[in-house]
């Protein structure tokens, strides 16, 4: 099995375009600004990177299916996603009071709680599966983690700045765009291919 570069850039573009405008950017900024950012950014990493793995291993079983299976349930994820994205997501605010919780284990805990329950069946949960489906596990792996660790990060280092510049409808449009574009190449690399 030989690593592709192209495949891990693949999944950290769209997976940080999919999860920039998710609840849980905004789960990580309102921690943030009640708990230590760095354990609030370990605790929402150790839940993305579990995601990550029960992502890939889905997707390293729908990799023994046969190709052109494997391409029309790509493109048909990838198309959803598109929609999805195009029709908005959730827009639903985080629970959560004033209360201020310190310390490095019960900051580390309701960060990993909060991320690992809110990102069951989540959009880039699902397009981790996919990729790692038909661009293999490991480049998948990689850049699947590294970009839901970037977002946290980005949420806890300068969310305030993204949420109040740059309206999120537009990111989640270029996300829209770039699973639509995948799933009709996937659709013409399944027919062509």
């Amino acid at each position: 099995m030989t690593f592709d570069p192209l495949a891990l850039i693949t999944a950290f573009g769209l997976i940080f375009l999919a999860e920039l405008p998710d609840k849980t950017m905004f789960a990580s900024l309102a921690m943030g600004t009640r708990m230590r950012p760095l354990y609030v950014w370990f605790g929402t990493s150790t839940a993305f990177i579990v995601h990550v793995a029960i992502a890939v291993g889905a997707g390293s079983l729908l990799g023994m299916l046969p190709g052109m299976a494997v391409k029309l349930v790509s493109a048909a994820l990838f198309a959803f996603g598109a929609f999805v994205l195009l029709r908005g997501g959730d827009d639903e605010d985080e629970d959560g009071g004033p209360k201020t919780v310190t310390g490095f284990w019960p900051v580390y805990t309701t960060a990993f709680m909060a991320v690992f329950i809110s990102e069951w069946g989540d959009l880039t949960q699902i397009t981790t599966a996919n990729l790692a489906a038909t661009n293999g596990w490991l480049p998948t792996a990689i850049g699947s983690a590294l970009a839901l660790m970037s977002v946290s990060a980005l949420a806890l280092l300068v969310g305030r700045f993204i949420a109040q510049r740059v309206p999120l409808k537009n990111v989640q449009r270029v996300g829209a765009l770039c699973m639509g574009g995948l799933a009709v190449w996937t659709l013409v690399e399944a027919f062509t291919g």
